[in-house]
């Protein structure tokens, strides 16, 4: 295994494509990497042959699926407690696991809304904001995006006013999707979403230290094939960084190579 890993990793550091070997990995990541991830697994298949069968959703929903059984190589969450309960339940390697990236929760209303840039602090009044409305994010006792909003509101101390205004979605995709097609008069989601929709436009951000430093772990399934550590090299790689930056993601590693 370790013969096959120097390999890969050899032909990757060295730009040359491995010999195609109809190898695969199977990936499952959070929602809001999609169209950052999509990019980076290009990036690797060309380097190596390798590709990557891509699952995403929810970080909830993943880890539950891996617990039950589903055929994960790496596991990607937006929070590190999702990535908490899959190490409780051994089903990552904890030896192969790192802090990837960052990101910030914003404020996003629809692109011909007339809400303009607003400050966000203690006691906002984002009840009248919304008025008769809804305000779109994803479930906010599981998925890691309702998590942190929830948290920001209940430290700004304004979650009581607006709890019953949510229209709460499976994962943060979903919840953009409602604000994109006007179905919510504002949503909160990450920023790297907010710019990857051109159906919304940010407008306000909330404070870094309103909610939990928002972290996506990354770390390989227990039942993980060998090329699945190659992967993970090239997730922390100056080429995957690039990728990443490009996205609108923080990189919090020194880059591999």
């Amino acid at each position: 295994m370790r013969f096959f890993v120097a390999f890969i990793l050899a032909s990757v550091l060295a730009g040359e494509p491995v010999f195609a070997r109809e190898k695969s990995i199977t990936v499952f990541a959070a929602a809001s990497m999609k169209n950052a991830l999509d990019d980076v697994n290009a990036a690797f298949l060309k380097a190596t042959g390798i590709r990557i069968v891509t699952s995403y959703a929810a970080s909830s929903a993943l880890a539950r699926q891996i617990e039950q059984g589903a055929p994960a190589d790496i596991f990607v969450s937006a929070d590190l407690d999702w990535m908490n309960y899959a190490a409780s339940k051994k089903i990552i390697n904890d030896d192969t696991r790192v802090n990837l990236l960052g990101n910030k929760l914003v404020l996003i209303a629809p692109k011909d809304s007339k809400i303009a840039d607003m400050q966000i602090g203690p006691g906002f009044d984002l009840a009248m904001l919304i008025g008769d409305g809804r305000i779109a994010t994803a479930e906010v006792t599981s998925v890691p995006v309702g998590k942190y909003a929830k948290s920001a509101l209940k430290n700004l101390g304004i979650w009581a006013s607006i709890e019953r205004k949510f229209a709460m979605a499976d994962n943060v995709r979903a919840a953009l999707a409602l604000v994109g097609r006007g179905e919510a008069v504002l949503g909160i989601v990450y920023e790297t979403d907010a710019k990857a929709e051109p159906g919304v436009k940010i407008v306000g951000e909330f404070p870094v230290d309103s909610h939990p430093n928002i972290v996506y772990p990354a770390a390989a399934t227990v039942s993980a094939r060998p090329e699945a550590m190659a992967y993970l090299t090239f997730l922390r790689s100056g080429t995957a960084k690039a990728v990443f930056e490009h996205h609108g993601f923080a990189f919090l590693l020194r880059p591999t190579s």
